[in-house]
């Protein structure tokens, strides 16, 4: 395991597109933090996985969280809330980054709260008016489930279910900008 990681990070390392960070040597602080998150990321089936996938979306997500820790715990539950509600962990990522460019403290002009962009109405209909959609948790729950609901309601229809989702049912402009994301940034091949 640890050998793996290892190679992880030195291929990480190696394919940096910054010069600079060829020059040296994978943190020591980082290293440990992302086998922590590893051994805590329960959403995977396979651990060899868990790493590659972490340490791939932690390189694209740093230019908007650059704290590792935090770009760690928010890919952890991102990919726990996404597996629990059926979805790719990329297509949610891609969903976050154009709703709120991973602001967890986002809020539209209509009153949609966190990075999911949830609805606070939603909070009452589930008679849970004390969560906080800022928080990432309980944001991502609720997200993922909605999105997952408007799939499953559109027979699968990504382009259908991100419009419902949207608020902008019958409009592609809001699907063609997550989609275009997912492909753009966020996608891996199953």
């Amino acid at each position: 395991m640890a050998l793996r990681l290892s190679l992880l990070l030195l291929l990480a390392w190696l394919c940096s597109s910054s010069h600079a960070a060829l020059r040296q040597a994978p943190e020591p602080e980082l290293r440990e933090l992302l086998q922590r998150t590893v051994a805590e990321a329960d959403s995977f089936q396979d651990r060899f996985d868990a790493e590659v996938w972490l340490m791939d979306m932690s390189t694209r997500l740093r230019r908007y969280i650059p704290a590792a820790s935090e770009r760690l715990a928010l890919l952890r539950l991102v990919h726990r809330e996404a597996s629990r509600a059926g979805l790719r962990p990329d297509l949610v990522l891609a969903l976050i980054h154009a709703e709120s460019h991973f602001d967890r403290f986002a809020l539209s002009a209509a009153g949609a709260q966190g990075m999911m962009q949830v609805m606070p109405f939603w909070k009452g209909e589930l008679g849970r008016p004390q969560d906080n959609l800022t928080d990432n948790a309980t944001n991502l729950r609720y997200g993922c489930t909605i999105l997952s609901f408007y799939l499953r309601k559109e027979n699968g229809n990504l382009s259908r279910a991100l419009a419902r989702y949207n608020g902008s049912l019958g409009q592609q402009r809001y699907p063609a900008k997550v989609i275009g994301f997912w492909h753009d940034f966020w996608y891996v091949k199953p």
